[in-house]
This record gives structure tokens, C-alpha cells and sequence, in this order.
């Protein structure tokens, strides 16, 4: 066979090779596009490329074309493969002591593996992960949980760069969505009565909801209460805020809490019964939220866009209930920062506005000293 001379394979339709001078092959595949032939270089054999890897190929640029994609997605297979699936088990190997290493595994496995999971990274492109986020989007889900799914697939192969692999992390400069932060959502005293008529009749979303309402607790830090961190005569909780490292703090038992778990027969537990499900085993925080939210969403959320954070009630929302009654009933904005925990006082500011006293009196009183 000659150098430079196209050969016609005898397998597969579309699919040609060339020798060359070094006795590597060089591959192309070919086909139309309304009727008009298109020719395309795959890669040479030395890059691992071989007739069949062609033919998948060339059923792919079709199958694009059909679908109104003029251009075909070609991937050069090299011999060094290496897929998204070995970075992220290096990843997650090494991170396996992170507090929200199943938590992060659990979304990788979810969305990430089953997209770019075989895929050689070397191969993924800006476009192919625009079209991943294109495919999230239309699959209505949240603009921020879309974001969480480009940054972690984006962490993983930084990853391995910094460990000493030369690839380019194909999700740099992606724009990501703009999200407002500002979920200042409240329930007022009615929508606090519904939720609680709405959960009475399951110990474990009625005794969460109580325990959040009157510690302004975060849902991991509710679920992990246990029966020797209640002090019912001094209606003292101790609570962990695995947002700060595991830091404990005190919270209190407000008056119709202390009622409820007077009558949950704590006597009979174990120290280490969780009071949410009156178990020694925790509830994963993914179980109440499933079952929680469907309740919230039914109640507080009909025609509201998942993306509108301003007006949309989330388990989150209970928390920022209990800050918000304390500052309406003219709690100092200091004691507040206290109960929630707050490290930085501007996280607590958002809720003075919420304050009776609005300065009103002092300011038309200001400068009559007789």
C-alpha cells in the first residue's frame, strides 16, 4: 500500500484510512448532510483510533445531523485514556474524611457519572458542558442545584491537575446562573399553624418541626439532637452547628415544644435516641427534606418558580422564622446573633428591620432634653 492513498474499508460504510510515511494509519469517516458530503478526520491508530472506534463515530455525526446539529461531535480516543470516572475516584478517595463526602458522592452519581462518567477527559470541551447545562435547565431543575453540578465536576479535574495532570478543565469560564441569596422568607403565625396541622399526624416531622421553630436550628443540626442534650428543667438543648466546624452552642425550649416532648416518654429512651424518629439511628437529612418539602411546597408555593427564592418557603425557611418572630417581638438584635449562632453580626442585621422599634419615637423626641 502507498503512502497518502485513501483505502475504503471493506467493514464499515464511511470509513477510510491512509498509510503513512511512518506506517501509522490516519482515519477519516464520511457521510452527508442534506445531500451534501462531509468529510471528517478522526485520528491516527497510533492515538488508539481504529475502524470500529470510526464507525461509532460516523453514526454519531449522523444521528447529530439529523437531529439539526450541523457539525459532529469528534472526540480523539487517545492512548492515554483516561476517564472522568478515575479522576472523580481519585477525588473522592482523597476526600473521604470531608464531613460532605457522601453527600457530594451522592451528586456526582447522580447527574455528573451518568453524563461524562466513561467520557476521556481530555476530549470534553466548553460546548459539551454548555450542552450539559442546556440539559439541566430543561430538566427544571434549580438554577443554584445546576450550579453545584458544573462547580463539582469542575473541583474534581482541578483535582487532578494539582496533582500533576496536564489537561485543561474544560468548565473554566462557563457563565454560571446569577443567584439571589436574599431568602429572607418567613412564616407568619397562621402559615406556622397550617405547617404544624399539616405535619401532627408524623412524629418525625411534627417533633423536627417544633425543635427548629424553637431553636432556629439548621435541619442537620435538628436531626442530630439526642435525648442527652435536652435539659427539660432548665428547657436547655445542646446543638452542633456543622456549619462551623461541629461548634456547640446552647439553644432553648419554647413553650409548646417542652409540652410535646413531656409526652414522648423520654424516660424510656436511651441517652443516644435522636428525638427526630425516637430511634438510635439518625434520619438522613435527604429523608426529611423529601418529606418535608412536598407538605411546604403544597402549602406556601403553588405557581412559584423554584428559582424565586424571595417568595418560595424551604425547609430553610424554618430557621429564618424562628430569627425573624424574635426580632418582631423585639428581641435585641445581639441576643438574636446569639441563639442563631451567627460568627458574623451582618449575617443577624438582615432581621433588625423586622424590629418594632423602628427609631420612630427617638427620632421625633430627639432634641427635647426639658
Amino acid at each position: 500500500m502507498s503512502a497518502n492513498k485513501w483505502v475504503t474499508s471493506k467493514k464499515y460504510i464511511g470509513i477510510r484510512y491512509k498509510l503513512l510515511e511512518n506506517n501509522d494509519r490516519s482515519y477519516q469517516i464520511r457521510y452527508k448532510v442534506n445531500g451534501r458530503p462531509r468529510e471528517v478526520i478522526i485520528g491516527k491508530k497510533s492515538e488508539g483510533i481504529n475502524e470500529q472506534y470510526c464507525h461509532q463515530k460516523r453514526n454519531e455525526a449522523i444521528n447529530n445531523a439529523k437531529f439539526g446539529d450541523d457539525a459532529p461531535v469528534v472526540k480523539h480516543k487517545t492512548k492515554n485514556f483516561t476517564s472522568v470516572q478515575t479522576l472523580a475516584d481519585t477525588y473522592f478517595n482523597d476526600t473521604i474524611e470531608n464531613k460532605t463526602h457522601k453527600q457530594t458522592l451522592g451528586k456526582y452519581n447522580y447527574k455528573i457519572k451518568p453524563q461524562f462518567g466513561e467520557v476521556d477527559v481530555a476530549t470534553i470541551e466548553q460546548g459539551d458542558i454548555v450542552k450539559w447545562k442546556r440539559l439541566l435547565t430543561e430538566a427544571d431543575l434549580a438554577h443554584k442545584t445546576i450550579n453545584s453540578y458544573i462547580e463539582l465536576l469542575s473541583t474534581i479535574i482541578n483535582h487532578s491537575i494539582k496533582k500533576g495532570m496536564k489537561i485543561t478543565n474544560p468548565c473554566i469560564g462557563i457563565e454560571k446562573y446569577k443567584i439571589s441569596n436574599n431568602r429572607n422568607r418567613y412564616l407568619d403565625s397562621h402559615e406556622i399553624t397550617l405547617l404544624k396541622e399539616a405535619c401532627s399526624q408524623d412524629q418525625r416531622l411534627y417533633s423536627f418541626l417544633l425543635l427548629a421553630l424553637s431553636t432556629g436550628g439548621r435541619r442537620e443540626t435538628i436531626l442530630s439532637i439526642q435525648k442527652k442534650d435536652i435539659n427539660l428543667k432548665r428547657r436547655t438543648v445542646e446543638l452542633i452547628d456543622y456549619k462551623n466546624e461541629g461548634e456547640v452552642y446552647t439553644g432553648f425550649i419554647e413553650k409548646e415544644a417542652l409540652q410535646y416532648l413531656k409526652t414522648l416518654s423520654l424516660e424510656s429512651l436511651s441517652p443516644n435516641h435522636f428525638l427526630v424518629g425516637l430511634s438510635t439511628t439518625k434520619i438522613p437529612g435527604k429523608t426529611l427534606s423529601n418529606n418535608l418539602k412536598p407538605i411546604i411546597d403544597g402549602l406556601f408555593n403553588d405557581g412559584l418558580s423554584k428559582d424565586d427564592t424571595k417568595n418560595r418557603a424551604v425547609v430553610h425557611t424554618l430557621r429564618h422564622t424562628f430569627a425573624s418572630h424574635l426580632a418582631i417581638n423585639g428581641s435585641p438584635i445581639l441576643t438574636i446573633k446569639k441563639l442563631m449562632n451567627h460568627h458574623d453580626i451582618d449575617q443577624t442585621m438582615r432581621y433588625a428591620k423586622l424590629a418594632p422599634d423602628s427609631g420612630i419615637e427617638d427620632v421625633f423626641s430627639l432634641y427635647e432634653h426639658e
